[in-house]
């Protein structure tokens, strides 16, 4: 029995089906909305893709990326739902408003946090992308994958694996992303835009945050913060912190690097990075967030001092059991 045999007959009943993704999108939850509205509307279904948030301008070379609407542009309610990359239905956004009270949801996630909200789960935690999921599929059921479809699928991975450097770059994504390059893209200008360029707004808040970077005693973890007033001298988007909790993970000796944001609502967001001993993914849970092993993250009451002493105790404690393991 396959794991997408619910997807399939799901299929034979949907017709008109919304594809959405989580809020704030990153690579693999635009590439994995635009892979999956692609192969759907090649079965002849009609599809609208939405996000709450905008589509990250370093994205915007992708296929049918125009394609995606903001929530506000949506009309009515859906009956028949895929929700991607998203570890619970808050993830969504306002776009669970779209969604009706009795519609069927499918779930397809990597999430090892996913809290199986769908009525049908495809969450496979082992997987290193949603993108690696919907490859699966597309590959079990036969759908030609031409250059379209390759970018969207190789844009995910890439991401993902932060350019098949994370530990979760197994074997078969490696096979994946080579049969992707196969197509004729051109993964080199992907990896390019991707990964590689910046914004000026993305520097002058790394300054900001790295003027902020400490260490603690034993230099296992690293951490910066961004205040609301750092912030609003740049008029940042959400786009722009790509990336900054890297650079306190990255130091020599860490192991975890975390970056402390103030939002506008009062609360505190939560990024965190592990090289290899601490599941921050784990630790994040506890917070009411989620994520991966090696990426998580959740938002939180207090001040940035406030949410660090309770962050830091955690991880700290996380890395005890480590350690005496």
């Amino acid at each position: 029995m396959s794991r997408f045999d619910e997807l399939l007959a799901f299929l034979e009943k949907a017709d008109q089906i919304l594809v959405v993704s989580h809020l704030h999108p990153d690579g693999d939850a635009i590439s994995s909305t635009l892979a999956m509205g692609y192969l759907l509307k090649q079965s002849g279904k009609q599809v609208t893709m939405v996000n709450e948030n905008p589509v990250p301008r370093k994205f915007s070379f992708l296929p049918g990326v125009e394609e995606i609407q903001p929530v506000e542009q949506v009309s009515g309610t859906f009956q028949y739902v895929i929700a991607l990359d998203c570890a619970d239905k808050e993830r969504m956004g306002a776009c669970r408003f779209l969604i009706r009270d009795d519609a069927v949801i499918v779930n397809l996630d990597h999430h090892a946090t996913n809290d199986r909200f769908g009525d049908i789960n495809i969450v496979v935690p082992e997987a290193a992308a949603t993108v690696e999921i919907i490859f699966d599929w597309a590959e079990e059921n036969h759908f030609p994958i031409g250059e379209p479809l390759a970018a969207c699928l190789y844009t995910g991975l890439l991401t993902d694996t932060g350019g098949f450097r994370y530990s979760n770059t197994s074997p078969k994504v490696l096979r994946q992303a080579a049969r992707l390059v196969e197509t004729g893209i051109e993964a080199h200008k992907i990896a390019d835009r991707a990964l590689e360029t910046v914004t000026m707004e993305q520097l002058k808040l790394l300054q900001g945050a790295l003027s902020t970077l400490q260490k603690s005693d034993d230099g296992l973890i690293a951490w910066m913060f961004l205040s609301k007033e750092e912030m609003e001298k740049v008029a940042v988007s959400h786009e722009a912190l790509d990336g900054i909790v890297n650079y306190a993970r990255n130091i020599y000796g860490v192991d975890v690097g975390i970056l402390y944001r103030e939002e506008n609502d009062g609360t505190v967001k939560v990024s965190f990075r592990s090289r290899e001993q601490v599941d921050v993914g784990q630790v994040a849970k506890a917070f009411g967030g989620g994520g991966h092993a090696r990426a998580a993250g959740c938002s939180m009451r207090g001040t940035l001092r406030e949410v660090h002493e309770r962050v830091f105790k955690a991880v700290q404690s996380r890395l005890k059991q480590e350690c005496e393991v």
